[in-house]
């Protein structure tokens, strides 16, 4: 199975294509240009380096958040149309799961990673996964501690911290590396903070396994992980509601 992979869930973002278990190329994209400049420019030239149209394509994949509202709502809607004019489905990836199976990569069985991603506001998008004896990105590799949520930094380390201290092996993301200094003034000090890689690939490589489990759906199901409200619906509550 050919899958075509996309994240926007970053500024910069990524890019990939995976031919069953093996991603064949990625890319990360240029911060300085916005999304909607990019797309779908960038997934063609990664399918035209490997002498492939978009009708080679069988399955495509995107990470459907949390992340930048605009950079969802243009992420999906590029893959919504690519996937409708070829009829193919389309399998929509967390962008914190994908981070925590690349984590999971170099940690050992029983480790316990986390994703963190910057949510602005001094706040991060978070999940929390124990890493099992199992393959790769498959379904069985994590188990889920902690749900897609967001807060502030210090006090998501103390929720997960609890009456039992669970250690914490892995942190990996953009928003691990801006709340460092958290991290080690905390009881999670030990951790390893890893750079978030591109998880494009990731992303296509878990489709795969969605698609094997019949877990994708017809493009217009895909619905995007905002974790958080948007500005303009709490602007639009309050405004409803009064002082």
């Amino acid at each position: 199975m050919r899958v075509l992979a996309l994240d926007t869930t970053t500024p910069a973002g990524s890019v990939a294509l995976v031919d069953e278990d093996r991603v064949v190329d990625e890319r990360g994209g240029d911060p300085s240009r916005t999304h909607a400049q990019r797309l779908p420019g960038d997934l063609l030239r990664v399918l035209e380096r490997r002498g492939l149209a978009m009708s080679d394509v069988d399955l495509f994949a995107v990470a459907s958040g949390p992340g930048s509202f605009t950079g969802l709502r243009i992420g999906i809607a590029t893959m919504q149309g690519l996937a409708v004019v070829q009829r193919r489905r389309v399998a929509a990836v967390s962008a914190l799961e994908a981070l925590a199976h690349l984590a999971a990569l170099e940690a050992a069985p029983d480790a316990i990673v986390a994703a963190w991603m910057d949510a602005h506001r001094h706040e991060v998008f978070s999940a929390l996964y124990r890493v099992r004896r199992a393959p790769p990105f498959s379904a069985d590799r994590l188990v889920e501690l902690d749900a897609a949520a967001v807060g502030d930094p210090a006090a998501t380390l103390a929720r997960w911290a609890g009456p039992t201290g669970r250690a914490l092996d892995v942190i990996i993301g953009d928003g691990a590396i801006l709340y460092r200094d958290v991290i080690r003034r905390s009881t999670a000090a030990r951790a390893a903070i890893v750079e978030p890689p591109p998880i494009a690939g990731a992303v296509g490589r878990l489709a795969i396994g969605r698609a094997s489990r019949h877990e994708t759906g017809d493009p217009g199901a895909v619905r995007p992980l905002y974790v958080r409200r948007p500005d303009a619906e709490v602007a639009r509550d309050a405004a409803r509601h009064g002082p």
